[in-house]
């Protein structure tokens, strides 16, 4: 049984993996450049040298979607992590502490998730000269752990009622060493669960901000590959239809493995 359990968890998370394992040959291995313009080569259709086609300018579409894919899942990661390592234990101490921190916590996690990411990511993005994968960065660091700290506080404040958090107290435990020892511990798995959701949402995010101008200025996302397949769409439909099936696997990948994570969690529970 936990044999069969540990093969669906494997299963859940490998297709991301293998995203992100492919993805990095082509941007880390590959000779292919996403920036080298080939102009008798605009728009021509997928052959043996370029398997996916050129795109505006004669990009190499492959390329495009491997370095796109790769950047974007490690700002994806990066992101996400960030959002883990701060909304995790904000919200587990806060469980533990008055009402009034409680009610400060979770109003602030209200006013960050009331207000839309894209809209600020827009009005940040569009205030700086030149944008950058780290201020896309910065501005869903700033939201992504809202959703984190929210459940953290959450499952924490079900367990601190818990007979073994209590006997813990009784015991002269201090409030860090319950957290870190008893209460920590039993928060971690089911928050984990939204490590999956919270990658999709950056990746989809910068796609859409990439989509519309507003991404890395040297052109190397998946929202760029979109645009360029929007302007082409009639004569060159490969280049759209390339960079469809990228954000389609990559944010399709990072939701089975949270939901494979999430099987895991329930069936341990």
């Amino acid at each position: 049984m936990i044999r069969e359990r540990r093969t669906a968890l494997v299963m859940s998370i490998g297709p991301a993996a293998l995203v992100f394992v492919a993805s990095a040959i082509v941007a880390l291995f590959s000779h292919r450049s996403p920036t080298r313009l080939a102009l008798e080569l605009s728009w021509a259709p997928p052959s043996a040298a370029r398997p996916l086609g050129s795109g505006e300018a004669g990009v190499d579409v492959m390329a495009l979607v491997g370095h796109g894919t790769f950047r974007a899942l490690v700002l994806a990661l990066g992101v996400t992590a960030f959002g883990f390592v701060v909304g995790v234990p904000l919200g587990t101490t806060a469980a533990l502490a008055s009402s009034q921190r409680q009610q400060i916590v979770l109003r602030l996690c209200d006013l960050v998730q009331s207000f839309p990411t894209f809209l600020l990511a827009l009005g940040v993005l569009a205030a700086v000269r030149v944008p950058s994968r780290w201020h896309i960065g910065v501005v869903f660091g700033l939201a992504v752990w809202a959703p984190f700290a929210r459940m953290a506080l959450v499952q924490a404040r079900a367990i601190a009622g818990a007979a073994f958090v209590e006997a813990a107290k009784a015991l002269g435990a201090t409030r860090a060493r319950v957290v870190a020892l008893h209460v920590l511990p039993n928060v971690l798995a089911p928050v984990t669960v939204q490590l999956g959701s919270a990658a999709a949402g950056v990746v989809l995010g910068e796609t859409a901000l990439g989509f519309v101008g507003l991404g890395p200025r040297d052109g190397v996302s998946l929202g760029a590959l979109l645009e360029q397949g929007t302007v082409g769409m009639l004569r060159a439909p490969h280049v759209l239809a390339a960079g469809a099936v990228a954000v389609i696997l990559v944010s399709g990948s990072l939701q089975m493995a949270s939901e494979g994570i999430r099987r895991w969690v329930v069936k341990e529970a």
